[in-house]
């Protein structure tokens, strides 16, 4: 564990038809590894995109799973990556869902499994209007899982405006970040980039966000893009810059994280207070 590894990030325009959705990940996923990747992260909403009634017949229990697992597992274990999926639709009791990340082994094991905790209910003034929350339910776990490259925090697109979350992954050994999103076009123009540099810099880690772009054809949905990976220093290391089906590869080096947190030890320094 703990070696320099290069992580590949996957983007992509999720529709109401998984089995393109599907075959675009695949292919994605399949380009990050031939670039090296020995990780690949696919974004929030990977499979589907669409309304929740058609949703809640594709949900899937991660025992019996499907064939949204069935892809995950095959691009796993025919590339021998790590695959961390982001936003894979879980089945939930009572009819509902959960917004999950999956970590999944080259031998096809998962070994890392949160819950989104932030549920996205907004109403914005260009008409998106989201409520996560109606089909969907809460996690109540912070959760990290162990890579080549370290300890990855796990998390999910919304959860990156609440920077306690991040700092309790740090404490839990997180040297990377995941952020996989669908991160609405109207607040990404002026909150992404800014979010996702803040929470590396105040976290000393790396941060891997792969990411939706485009119009979705549902009820005005349309995601900002720009997936990207940022070092513990804040800069951008790979990003997708354009609106198409795009993949990024960064390495990611925990040595890099150990000397920026030597360098400047604002994580030791943190203080108490009432």
């Amino acid at each position: 564990m703990s070696d320099k590894t290069r992580v590949g990030i996957v983007q992509l325009c999720a529709t109401d038809d998984v089995s393109q959705n599907l075959a675009t990940t695949e292919e994605l996923s399949g380009h990050a590894v031939q670039d090296g990747a020995e990780v690949v992260c696919l974004p929030e909403a990977f499979a589907y995109i669409g309304s929740d009634r058609e949703r809640l017949p594709l949900l899937e229990d991660l025992d019996s799973g499907g064939p949204i697992l069935e892809s995950c597992l095959r691009v796993a274990t025919a590339h021998r990556v790590h695959l961390i999926a982001g936003g894979f639709p879980e089945k939930a009791p009572n009819g509902r869902a959960y917004n999950t990340c999956l970590h999944i082994t080259p031998d096809g094991d998962i070994v890392g499994v949160y819950r989104k905790i932030h549920l996205f209910d907004v109403d914005l003034p260009d008409g998106t209007r989201m409520l996560e929350s109606r089909n969907t339910s809460p996690g109540d776990a912070a959760v990290t899982t162990e890579t080549p490259f370290g300890t990855l925090g796990l998390t999910v697109c919304y959860d990156v405006r609440f920077p306690r979350l991040y700092q309790d992954l740090v404490d839990k050994g997180a040297v990377a970040l995941a952020v996989p999103s669908a991160f609405v076009k109207t607040t990404g123009r002026d909150h992404w980039h800014v979010l996702l540099r803040s929470r590396a810099i105040e976290c000393q880690s790396y941060v891997i966000a792969p990411a939706q772009y485009g119009d979705h054809n549902h009820r005005n949905r349309k995601s900002y893009g720009h997936a990207m990976i940022v070092d513990p220093w804040g800069l951008v290391i790979a990003e997708c810059t354009e609106d198409k089906d795009d993949y990024a590869v960064a390495e990611i080096d925990p040595n890099e994280v150990e000397r920026v947190r030597t360098q400047l030890p604002s994580l030791k320094n943190r203080g108490e207070w009432d």
